[in-house]
């Protein structure tokens, strides 16, 4: 009989994991499990990134999703820390909020999502109008309602109640929009802003109750991003998997997850990118170790035959936005007459856009590439209203020329079609974690469930909260704490 000139290869002596998605979530997820030692694999439908992505527009390697993170934790830093990256802060220039044609007034600085610390400041009266002002003001000597502290509230009826409804729809609804695509009639106030009841209960005053909450945060806390932008992030990441010796391969989709006949999870996944009328190739992978890292609906569906019990807890979808990227050649934004961009509040007849951010204006290493005269602004898209979803939904071209008229009515400067050097419309559909009443109480129940599974873990900002620090900073933690 012929001898083999192979030897049989040993198994590994690395435990195996999985991760399902690889947004910032499960390439942090990732890093963590092979710092710990084991054989890691990324499965992905898509390029690695998910909503902190990136595109080339006129030469500019631009942000496509989150260009910023908040700085009331250090999570987000020390991971750029650790990846060579370095850390950047936006110039120092207040926000600016649009409330009507003429009407362009800076965002009072001292609260929290819009809620005045202080409903008697100069800027507050401005932006509200003597009576409105006033009836914000009563907060400070109401008793409160006890129904406000008890059971699901959302944070549109605490606003209402307590300063008015010019109060939320000027000030709260544009900041609150800005960041949850939501109304915050929609949104649980004890998701959105954890603590502002108890404050309130504690101050008898949501006003100063948002002033405590302000107050107790890390001096100095705002914003920061990365020089380059927060893309190099994830490029980054996956570079530092890449020398780990972490499998990432590109197009590959989970289509089920099992738990194994001798413990551990059964991962079938399926390889894209075939021609039309084939099969894609499908395998499979038995892993000691699994972390979910997908968007919440996604997460319960793949995991509704492992952990049946998640089935009836499956959370609601989140609201998408549509993002419109403008390279212009108008100088007079030189000056940046908005500073770093403004907020729109709902019902301003003459602008579609919920939000707009001079790029340029706000990180000086974007400014520097641009050099003079040229300029990057952002605005968004979102779906407060039946009407802003057509418009948010409609092709990219609809969405460009709104842009263009936003950002001229936005900015206070002319410029057409004709000063637009490079454009770009990026959609993140259900791109943000719905925390509707009751969501809080779905999710507390949803950990209870995951506490008693060994060897799982689910991570990503529907089960924390949006933004990045949150997400690095609870995906760290859970993945450090569930492996020692």
């Amino acid at each position: 009989m012929p001898q083999s000139n192979s030897s049989p290869v040993a198994p590994s002596p690395r435990p195996v994991a999985a991760v399902v998605g690889a947004g910032v979530a499960g390439l942090v997820s990732a890093r963590e499990l092979a710092l710990l030692g084991y054989a890691v694999t990324v499965f992905d439908a898509a390029a690695p990134g998910g909503r902190v992505g990136s595109h080339t527009l006129d030469g500019l390697v631009l942000d496509a999703g989150a260009e910023s993170f908040a700085t009331r934790t250090p999570a987000v830093a020390d991971l750029a820390a650790e990846l060579g990256l370095t850390v950047v802060a936006p110039t120092q220039s207040p926000a600016w909020l649009h409330a009507g044609p003429g009407r362009d007034l800076p965002l009072p600085k001292t609260g929290l999502l819009g809620i005045p610390g202080d409903p008697t400041a100069t800027e507050v009266v401005n932006a509200l109008g003597a009576d409105a002002a006033a009836r914000a003001a009563e907060d400070l000597t109401t008793a409160v309602d006890p129904s406000l502290l008890d059971g699901p509230v959302t944070l549109g009826r605490l606003v209402r109640e307590r300063l008015g409804d010019v109060a939320l729809e000027t000030l709260v609804t544009p900041v609150v929009s800005g960041v949850h695509s939501a109304d915050p009639d929609r949104l649980d106030a004890d998701a959105i802003a954890p603590g502002l009841r108890e404050a309130l209960a504690e101050t008898g005053s949501l006003c100063k109750a948002a002033a405590a909450l302000r107050a107790a945060a890390p001096a100095g806390s705002a914003v920061a991003g990365v020089e380059g932008g927060m893309h190099r992030l994830v490029e980054a990441l996956v570079e530092d998997l890449e020398r780990r010796g972490v499998h990432l391969p590109v197009g590959t989709e989970v289509t089920a997850v099992s738990r194994g006949e001798h413990g551990g999870f059964v991962v079938d996944h399926a390889t894209g990118h075939r021609p039309s009328g084939t099969e894609a190739a499908a395998g499979r992978l038995q892993a000691d170790r699994l972390v979910i890292a997908t968007e919440g609906p996604a997460a319960v569906d793949l995991l509704s035959t492992a952990v049946p019990a998640l089935a009836a807890l499956r959370p609601d979808e989140g609201a998408g936005v549509s993002l419109v990227t403008l390279v212009v050649d108008v100088p007079e934004l030189d000056d940046a007459p908005r500073g770093s961009g403004l907020l729109v509040a709902p019902g301003s007849e003459d602008v579609a856009a919920k939000a707009l951010t001079h790029a340029t204006a706000k990180w000086p290493w974007l400014q520097r590439e641009a050099g003079p005269g040229r300029h990057v602004v952002r605005l968004s898209y979102g779906r407060l209203t039946d009407e802003a979803a057509r418009l948010a939904d409609s092709d990219d071209q609809t969405l460009i020329s709104a842009g263009i008229k936003d950002a001229a009515t936005l900015l206070g400067v002319e410029f057409t079609a004709a000063d637009v050097l490079a454009s770009d419309v990026v959609r993140h559909g259900g791109a943000l974690p719905m925390a509707t009443p009751g969501h809080r109480q779905r999710l507390q129940q949803i950990a209870r469930v995951l506490d008693a599974e060994e060897d799982l873990d689910v991570v990503g900002a529907w089960r924390v909260g949006t933004g990045l620090t949150a997400v690095v900073g609870s995906t760290r933690k859970s993945l450090r704490v569930s492996v020692s």
